[in-house]
């Protein structure tokens, strides 16, 4: 796995990928960024990620998978993802700052284009603003949510609650208060002060996360 700049977010990411047994090659244009990182990553190198040259004396044609981290240098950026694109690299993930940004990066052939930044805020933005303790967008319109069980859906089996039918989403998953999450099922039975994981259209789960609830972690939230 390549990773191309190593600021904030490729180094970050570099770590993490290492820390779960990937072999990683991070490479930066700033000669004193690789060395501050070399004792941290098993492989470095300067290079000029807009330098196609550059890139194929590192052997970046040989990857099965590589990482753009440049956000703040547009140019930079997409000079590199399509440097990738050239070289046939199979699976190229470039990081985003602004939809216009993806949208750039996408027609000139990454893979995945991910927008860091903004989903963080989109993110943040749900949980300050309602009931959520956790939100994940998975689409422009589909989303998983964490959320304090409402009592609409509490004292009777999950299938004949009519949570699908009547608020649009599915109850996947439960934790019950001092217990670890399980998966939920049609025999499942919500009781008050339980945890649940909820998937469906976005507003959907936003709408079902603002019933009414009631249990510990509600009247935590109140104080």
């Amino acid at each position: 796995m390549a990773v191309l700049g190593l600021g904030r977010f490729g180094h970050s990411l570099a770590m993490e990928l290492m820390r779960r047994g990937w072999d990683v090659l991070g490479i930066d244009s700033n000669p004193g960024i690789v060395q501050k990182t070399g004792d941290e990553l098993a492989h470095v190198a300067a290079a000029d990620c807009t330098d196609p040259q550059a890139l194929e004396q590192l052997g970046l044609a040989q990857f099965s998978r590589a990482v753009v981290g440049i956000g703040t240098d547009l140019e930079a950026s997409i000079l590199a993802t399509s440097n990738l694109v050239d070289a046939g690299v199979p699976n190229i993930w470039a990081r985003a700052t602004t939809r216009q940004h993806g949208q750039i990066l996408e027609r000139i052939g990454a893979h995945h284009v991910v927008l860091p930044e903004h989903e963080m805020g989109e993110r943040v933005a749900h949980l300050v603003t309602g009931r959520m303790m956790d939100f994940i967008a998975f689409d422009s319109d589909y989303a998983l949510i964490k959320t304090l069980a409402p009592t609409v859906v509490g004292g009777v089996p999950l299938g004949e609650s009519l949570v699908r039918s009547k608020y649009g989403v599915t109850v996947v998953g439960i934790k019950r208060p001092g217990a670890d999450f399980t998966h939920a099922t049609a025999e499942t039975v919500v009781q008050p002060g339980d945890v649940i994981i909820v998937t469906g259209k976005t507003r959907a789960v936003e709408t079902f996360a603002e019933l009414e609830s009631a249990g510990p972690a509600d009247e935590a939230r109140s104080h």
